[in-house]
């Protein structure tokens, strides 16, 4: 059935069921279009009478994802310009509830908070607000071209939580209690949140599933980028020029480069880029990220802030399975690609990883997947030892049978977990058919309790390294995979 909110824009229309309601496409900024593209987000437009909320909003310009991540990311595409919207599931309008605002995933170059894994009815229902966000993405959302205009994408994020602050309480949430999370970019978006001055104060506690504080460009990388872009398309490294190249073209191209970079990023000509490859993401321009996110929470930004972290085991078969890549890595390729990561002894390194892996490509993913994703997340925790709030951590590791079992507990697969999402549309290109619904059980609930208490149920990280592990079974450990941790340590 139909039911009605009011917010400061004007009433909004959603629909209930089973007494769960929810607000669709609510736009929290002006259309970035026309003399407003690439540039920060514009005031939320106001209306008269009533506004329909009944179905989601457009999505932001975006490249369909390539082959063979099409074939497992189940992601709608949705025209129109109110792109820079939010959705809203809620178990009570006239509550005072806790509120988990998510920042989806996608390499800064694809998602959208209309992703069905990301429905929120299952927070709703177990005393949570959620919600699920937009946020410009690739060149128009995080293009450098030396202005004075970066991180446009993050100035989305935080135009949603103060859109949130000033709004929630119509769908009864609690302001005070505001939780942001998020999947890959969308964790690098928390970590990178936890250190930026303009969000300070909107959120009070933070999610990072497999993404945390270490990923983010300096200016000159990302200047490069834009010249590079506006070279190939053939305008004028500048924003005004960019933002007048048709979508379309503009989406082509930085598709392109992103895959040359990804393939065969030259150190000389791209920096960092070459390592972290995502030529589009946020950018160390002193206002927004005033430093690289991890060396800001080691300052103390975002101490007072409770955070949970973690990583999925496998995260990088999701990278090196499906496209063939784990087939193509040799004793010579594996040497070769460790190396580049500063260790004093390669064998050792080899040998360490090696003994709990089936191949050469295997041991490359586990060693890629902690470079990337896991000594980052452990950083984080460590880095925050001794502040105001604890740190939590946990690692994913239930192994998913689709695809003949070539993914393991490979990156994004613990999302529908955690949004106990396990029977939406798409869910299966990733789990498989039978996914435990009792491991969604758990997951889920602990994300709420951490949600709800600032707790999700086993003991912060500290010097006893304390980590939830969930898979075929739930347990807590201290320090799972220390040999690994231990041969990072005085690198990255």
């Amino acid at each position: 059935m139909e039911t009605t909110v009011e917010i400061r824009q004007g009433k909004l229309r959603g629909t209930e069921r089973d007494g769960i309601g929810r607000f669709l496409g609510i736009p929290y900024a002006a259309p970035p279009f026309g003399s407003r593209r690439m540039l920060p987000p514009g005031a939320a437009p106001s209306w008269s009478g009533i506004r329909d909320a009944t179905s989601f909003g457009p999505t932001v310009p975006k490249s369909p994802y390539p082959w063979p991540y099409n074939e497992l990311f189940d992601e709608p595409t949705l025209p129109g310009e109110d792109c820079l919207n939010l959705n809203v599931w809620t178990p009570d309008p006239t509550g005072h509830h806790p509120v988990f605002v998510w920042i989806h995933g996608g390499a800064f170059v694809n998602g959208t908070g209309a992703v069905p894994q990301y429905d929120g009815t299952a927070f709703a229902r177990d005393g949570v607000v959620a919600v699920t966000i937009n946020y410009r993405l690739g060149a128009d959302g995080f293009l450098d071209t030396g202005d004075d205009h970066t991180n446009v994408g993050l100035l989305d994020q935080i135009a949603a939580l103060e859109w949130v602050k000033d709004n929630i309480a119509a769908f009864g949430g609690d302001p005070s209690r505001v939780t942001i999370g998020g999947e890959s970019a969308g964790a690098m978006s928390v970590g990178t949140l936890l250190a930026s001055p303009p969000a300070a104060g909107l959120f009070a506690g933070a999610i990072l599933q497999s993404g945390a504080g270490h990923h983010a460009l300096s200016r000159p990388t990302a200047q490069k980028v834009a010249a590079e872009l506006a070279a190939r398309l053939g305008v004028r490294a500048g924003r005004e020029a960019l933002a007048g190249v048709v979508i379309d073209a503009l989406l082509e191209t930085q598709a392109a480069l992103s895959g040359e970079i990804q393939v065969a990023g030259d150190p000389e000509q791209w920096g960092e880029l070459a390592a972290n490859l995502m030529p589009f993401e946020p950018v160390i321009d002193g206002p927004v990220v005033p430093v690289l996110p991890i060396e800001g929470i080691r300052s103390g930004a975002g101490a007072a802030v409770p955070v949970l972290v973690g990583t999925n085991r496998d995260e990088n078969l999701l990278f090196m399975a499906p496209n063939g890549a784990l087939d193509m890595v040799n004793e010579d390729v594996l040497n070769f690609a460790v190396a580049r990561y500063g260790f004093s002894d390669v064998s050792a390194v080899i040998e360490t990883y090696g003994k709990e892996q089936r191949s050469p490509g295997h041991t490359m993913a586990a060693i890629s997947t902690d470079w990337m994703f896991r000594i980052p997340a452990i950083r984080l925790a460590e880095a925050r030892e001794g502040g105001d709030a604890p740190s939590y951590v946990y690692e994913f590791c239930w192994e998913s049978p689709a695809r003949g079992g070539i993914l393991g507990a490979c990156h994004a697969l613990e999302i529908p977990f955690v949004f106990d999402t396990l029977g939406t549309p798409g869910a299966e290109l990733m789990t498989g058919p039978g996914a435990p619904q009792q491991l969604a059980d758990q997951m889920h609930a602990s994300w709420v309790r951490f949600i709800k208490e600032a707790d999700p149920g086993w003991e912060p990280y500290s010097q006893d390294r304390t980590v939830r592990t969930f898979g075929s079974a739930v347990a807590t450990e201290r320090d799972p995979g220390g040999d690994r941790r231990e041969l990072w340590q005085g690198l990255r």
